[in-house]
This record gives C-alpha cells, structure tokens and sequence, in this order.
C-alpha cells in the first residue's frame, strides 16, 4: 500500500509560507512556516509531523506484537512513557516494545538512507 504527502511554499524562507497535505485529506493545505518551526504561530512543521508519524506507526506496530503475545492492551499512549496493560511483566513489555520499534516502518525509514532525484520544471 503506497501513501503520500505533499508539501507546497510560496516565498523566501523566513517571510514566506507552506501547506502540507495528505491523501487521506486528514490534513489540507495545513499551513507551516518559518514561524510555525522557530516559532510560537499557529500551524504544524516537519519535526511535528514526523513525531506523529513514527507516534502512530509504533503504537500500532506495538499493539500488533502486543496481540501476537496474546496481550490486549486497555491503551498505549506513545506521547508519554507509560502503556497500560494488564498482567504482562516489564520484561516482556520491555521485549514487545523493542520489536515493534524494529518492525514500525516510520522507524525503519528513519534508519535509513533516502533515495533522491530532483527535476526541474524549466516551463
């Protein structure tokens, strides 16, 4: 299954503005900027997005691998340090959370080297 997101700017960096988007329109044209980065506007940036991505990705490649152990956790939060789940030992929770770091693509992409081709449109 392929997803994409998309980022337009308009402008120079620092006065300049930028939206991103995904195909599932969870986010449309959200706004970003210089000042949503360094900043305290309204608005989202890079850093933001790919916490919420690797957040995501983990919690349910960890509730996957939860299952596979016969687990069902009453909720994991991947903001915080704490999951909660009934009768499982630190050991194992320990051991589950280390794999699904492992198998969560978000942290995988994050190990890895990314592929680049860039062609400009002369038109």
């Amino acid at each position: 299954m392929k997803r994409f997101g998309s980022a337009t700017w308009n402008g120079d960096l620092r006065e300049g503005k930028g939206s991103v988007s995904t195909e599932s329109r969870a986010l449309e044209n959200y706004p970003y900027s210089f000042f949503t980065r360094y900043g305290e506007k309204p608005g989202t940036n890079p850093e933001e997005l790919l916490g919420a991505a690797h957040a995501a990705c983990f919690t349910m490649s960890f509730v996957r691998m939860l299952g596979m152990a016969s687990f069902v956790p009453e909720q994991v939060n991947s903001k915080s340090d704490a999951a909660k789940i009934p009768d499982i030992d630190r050991g194992r929770f320990q051991s589950i959370a280390s794999n699904a770091k492992a198998w969560c693509p978000a942290s995988k992409l994050m190990n890895t080297e990314i592929g680049f081709e860039a062609t400009l449109d002369a038109g």
